[in-house]
């Protein structure tokens, strides 16, 4: 029998083991992918550490991959070997829940998870169901599709869905693994970009990636920076922190809103700032295979790209290390095939 080789974890907070498997054969509704590459992302984390509920070992972590399809299990529609593909965090939906019939399909009661529910990426192929594949263009390498899979994805569904309109003032806190995308796809959308972050050494950093305003939360006040300009249609909140999104709601326009995709801990919400101006918090999810198919599709299109740092597979546990270090500029990325 043909094997892989495939990053397992297998007790919660265990150490990743490359072993060899069985390459396995698509189930029905499935495709098996041969992965190029495949991004780190802190989430995944949540699979090393046993933090989702249930969680079932050995599991093989990963939901930033990038690949191509090499064989596709009974009733799969619109996919075939040869295509060059990628799967994010939503591994899929059932298509009949409540939720589904709605239109909701990130909100799908059964919720699979690539890499938590079943098995991801850090490896040389992987099943996926066909429902969570989004096609990839011929013209992006895996390395540099991979991180758009997830933190890419991420930031551009939540900037094409929050209401702005090309010329309005979009800010986007934190210029890391996040926000140094979201600053690129806020300027290529036409919006107003002002990036903000801690000190000015990020100035220079700031404005290759498009923004014409930048903002050091350490010297100045962001808010009332912010006010300066009118207030901000829309701030995206990459940043993991409670206290920068709390010290920067006060510059939000009339009708602004506060959308968080950094997942802080918590933060402090003035009810009277929000209920004087109609404004709002709102929270973002990442999205599905068809957003991460549009995401792919527009990067390509207009430049968009990630600042990588690549490792071999055979090196994931120092690549994992680097990513959780927090000193990554600014994704991390396993090339597999």
């Amino acid at each position: 029998m043909a094997t892989m080789r495939v990053v397992q974890v297998s007790r919660p907070n265990g150490p990743f083991e490359i072993v060899q498997r069985q390459i396995p054969e698509p189930d029905t509704g499935s495709v098996r992918i041969k992965v190029h590459a495949c991004g780190i992302c802190h989430s995944d984390s949540v699979t090393k550490e046993g933090a989702f509920p249930g969680i079932q070992y050995p599991r093989v972590p990963g939901h930033e991959v990038a690949g191509m399809i090499d064989a596709v299990g009974a009733g799969v529609a619109g996919w075939k070997p040869g295509q060059r593909v990628g799967v994010g965090w939503n591994g899929g939906y059932c298509g009949h829940c409540d939720h589904c019939r709605r239109g909701e399909l990130f909100a799908c009661v059964t919720s699979p998870i690539t890499g938590i529910t079943f098995d991801g990426g850090y490896g040389e192929y992987m099943i996926a169901p066909a429902s969570a594949v989004a096609l990839m263009p011929a013209e992006l390498p895996p390395i540099d599709a991979a991180p758009l899979m997830c933190a890419g994805l991420t930031t551009f569904n939540a900037l094409r869905n929050s209401g702005a309109r090309p010329g309005d003032v979009v800010a986007v806190l934190g210029l890391g693994g996040l926000g140094h995308l979201g600053v690129q796809y806020a300027a290529k959308m036409g919006f107003h970009t002002v990036g903000i972050a801690r000190g000015k050494d990020k100035e220079p950093l700031a404005r290759q990636l498009g923004a014409s305003i930048y903002i050091d939360s350490q010297g100045q006040d962001p808010a009332a920076e912010l006010l300066t300009l009118g207030g901000a249609k829309v701030i995206l909140a990459t940043a993991t922190s409670g206290e920068a999104m709390t010290a920067v709601q006060g510059g939000l326009a009339v009708n602004g809103t506060l959308l968080i995709v950094g997942a802080a801990a918590a933060m402090q919400v003035s009810p009277m700032f929000l209920l004087a101006g109609c404004r709002s918090v709102k929270g973002w999810y990442s999205g599905t295979s068809i957003d991460s198919q549009d995401a792919l599709a527009f990067s390509a299109r207009v430049g968009v790209r990630s600042m990588n740092e690549p490792f071999l597979l055979e090196r994931v546990a120092e690549a994992y290390d680097r990513m959780m270090s927090g000193k990554a500029r600014f994704r991390v990325v396993l090339t597999v095939n």
